[in-house]
């Protein structure tokens, strides 16, 4: 698929993913669901393993608003 789209590197099933965990995440905002489609035991297994971090929800927390 990388190479398909012009992308040098190593990329594998593993990154690919990450990658869409990500995407996932950041369109649904619906961690339980990927939590149980990739099998983890814990919502902050799945948010570690994306990459979302407490500086990144710190961020979002700042800007909402009720």
């Amino acid at each position: 698929a990388s190479r398909a789209c012009g992308i040098e590197g190593a990329i594998g099933t593993h990154t690919m993913r990450k990658t869409f965990g990500y995407h996932f995440y950041q369109q649904t905002k619906d961690v339980a669901m990927l939590q149980q489609i990739f099998g983890h035991s814990a919502p902050s297994v799945t948010l570690r393993y994306i990459g979302i971090n407490d500086e990144m929800i710190d961020q979002i927390l700042e800007r909402f608003s009720l």
